[in-house]
């Protein structure tokens, strides 16, 4: 199913992500028997790559979740629950991520999502370190009034 079923005016018009590929590939995480320190990600409204640490609690998860769910280095690490050749959706790891989460620690699922929790984590760094610059390529911003309306 996709769009052009809906508007004409799509018709013989390529899909948004034809001959892309979408989704964390298990190729991106690891290097040989390794997760990688570091990841990277295309942030969806500029287009642009952002960088991240991954720490080595999450790197010791990752290994322990790729293990066990197998795969080669050209499948999606988080393959989704209706067709395991795609990834989860973004409503789908919140669902199974962020929600239990925030019930685990206690606090309403209906206050946390994965925006907050995003814009959360930039105000600890900036907190930590002061570093208004690492919050702006965090975030994906390029000026200063940009992260302000954020």
């Amino acid at each position: 199913m996709g769009i052009a079923q809906y508007d004409p005016a799509a018709l013989g018009r390529p899909a948004w992500n034809a001959g892309r590929k979408v989704g964390v590939k298990i190729g991106t995480l690891v290097i040989g028997q390794e997760v990688r320190k570091r990841g990277m990600v295309v942030q969806q409204k500029t287009g642009r790559p952002v960088q991240f640490e991954i720490t080595a609690d999450v790197r010791a998860s990752l290994l322990a979740w790729l293990e066990r769910r197998g795969g080669t280095i050209d499948d999606v690490a988080f393959p989704s629950r209706v067709d395991h050749a795609d990834h989860i959706s973004t409503r789908q790891y919140a669902r199974l991520v962020v929600d239990e989460w925030v019930s685990a620690i206690g606090l309403r699922r209906e206050d946390y999502g994965t925006h907050s929790l995003r814009r959360t984590k930039a105000a600890m760094i900036y907190k930590a370190t002061g570093n208004l610059r690492a919050i702006q390529n965090l975030l994906g911003h390029d000026a200063l009034e940009l992260a302000e309306h954020h």
